[in-house]
């Protein structure tokens, strides 16, 4: 099986910040053991680097970065992973 995109989301939101979600189903195996990769981004206006970001790439595996600052992520699902997303964007404006 090949990475399937699950999830996918963009929005240019009122203060002209831009949000995008993709989420995919893969095989698990030790780079990926829940089954899913995900880069869930959120660049505010006039900035070229994601102020809020969540990516699960081998070999660091889950983690965000918010505000310049990385740290492990503490994943439990796909729909906590969005809430936190999103928690992290309403916390940064």
């Amino acid at each position: 099986m090949r990475a399937r995109l699950i999830h996918w989301h963009k929005l240019i939101d009122e203060t002209g910040g831009i949000e995008e979600q993709k989420l995919w189903e893969v095989p698990r195996n030790e780079k990926h053991p829940d089954g899913n990769r995900y880069r869930l981004a959120y660049v505010q206006a006039g900035e070229k680097a994601p102020s809020v970001l969540y990516d699960n790439h081998h070999p660091k595996g889950h983690h965000r970065h918010f505000k310049g600052r990385e740290a492990i992520y503490q994943f439990s699902g796909v729909e906590a992973l969005l809430a936190d997303f999103r928690s992290d964007i309403e916390a940064l404006k």
